[in-house]
């Protein structure tokens, strides 16, 4: 049980402003535990969440890595933990007895999604106005809900890089989980953001045997980046014909599986729905707003999948790939920020900074940006 009665914590209270602040550590009910936040990941969402300050002040941080600090009798049969242990948290926070939640999709619990009336309870975007107030990890400790999803991770890791299992995670998800890609498959993966290169490392692993990454001028180093980690081709849509490229590269058969993560665009889906073939799966993850029209599907069997989230397989799969070297995080992540730096870190995973950086965390320390 730890001694402390306080935590200091970066809390949100003003569109991309935090203010170091020193909190209260709240009671422990028998149901529940208590994190001592060893990492906490930057996702690229935390841009957006960062604007949203509405319902008032809040604690970010949904990738976060610690140890179990205080545990109730009954969270630690339920969970099968102990002061100690050291644990991943999804962001989700679930009911745990409605249809989704007894099965694989709990993801879609009405909790978690802010079906029950209130805001959506998930860490990292939860206010302090909801008891007990500690849902971020942009802070020493963390409140763990008895709702919480936990997974256990290996003690030799460091924290910084394994707080990259959640978008990891969502890179299995999306290739493997919706997309399917196995091996042999050929992927086309639109956006070369955190996810995108998540989704190609996550192909790679799977055994796809053509992988192509596209993006914008801007994104030069990351489209570098990603044939780092596993693509076999990258294509400049400012400098190429994106749908030519890819029915040149595969022989004129076009693409199994096509990843749409690009945030934004007016013909992006219309491009990956040309670079489909005869037969595909089209996974829209953050397309932005598109229409396009059944006419252009032709003559073919296309499978279009709006995706959501991570399983808790797939985040089991991206610790295990994390923790055996299968992904080299280390070589696209910077030393992790302080607290008093968390909006220079978010710009760093939004590529303010430098476009090359892919993964950003937070330790709860106060101290110099990283080198």
């Amino acid at each position: 049980m730890t001694s402390k009665t306080t935590t200091t914590a970066a809390v949100l209270v003003a569109p991309n402003q935090f203010e170091v602040q020193e909190l209260e550590l709240p009671q422990i009910g028998d149901d529940a535990a208590l994190l001592k936040i060893e990492a906490c990941g930057i996702c690229g969402s935390d841009a957006r969440i960062r604007r949203r300050v509405a319902a008032g002040p809040m604690i970010m941080g949904h990738e976060n890595v610690g140890t179990i600090a205080a545990i109730g009798r009954a969270a630690a049969q339920r969970w099968r933990l102990q002061e100690g242990d050291r644990v991943a948290l999804e962001e989700y926070v679930t009911c745990g007895a409605c249809r989704w939640c007894r099965s694989e999709l709990f993801r879609y619990c009405s909790l978690t999604d802010g079906g029950l009336g209130g805001p959506p309870l998930r860490y990292g975007s939860t206010p302090m106005s909801i008891s007990p107030g500690l849902w971020g990890g942009y802070s020493e400790y963390l409140y763990v809900h008895p709702g919480a999803v936990i997974h256990r991770i290996p003690s030799d890791t460091p924290a910084n890089l394994m707080t990259a299992f959640l978008p990891v995670a969502n890179g299995v998800e999306l290739a493997c989980g919706y997309g399917g890609v196995g091996i042999g498959s050929s992927v086309l993966i639109q956006g070369p953001g955190e996810h995108g290169l998540a989704a190609t490392m996550a192909a790679r692993a799977a055994g796809a045997t053509c992988i192509i990454v596209a993006g914008l001028g801007v994104d030069a180093s990351r489209l570098e980046i990603a044939r780092k980690v596993g693509a076999h081709h990258t294509v400049d849509v400012e400098r190429e014909d994106l749908v030519t490229r890819v029915k040149d590269v595969t022989g004129g058969e076009g693409v199994d599986v096509v990843i749409n993560i690009t945030g934004a665009g007016t013909n992006t889906v219309e491009q990956g729905l040309a670079a489909a073939a005869k037969v595909a799966t089209v996974v829209i993850s953050d397309a932005g707003k598109e229409s396009v029209s059944e006419a252009s599907f032709g003559r073919r069997e296309l499978t279009l999948k709006s995706s959501n989230g991570h399983s808790y397989r797939s985040c089991e799969r991206a610790i295990d790939m994390i923790a055996a070297g299968e992904v080299d995080i280390a070589a696209l992540s910077v030393p992790p920020y302080g607290l008093d730096q968390a909006a220079t870190a978010i710009d760093a995973v939004a590529g303010l900074i430098d476009r090359s950086i892919t993964f950003a965390s937070i330790e709860p320390r106060l101290g110099p940006a990283p080198c």
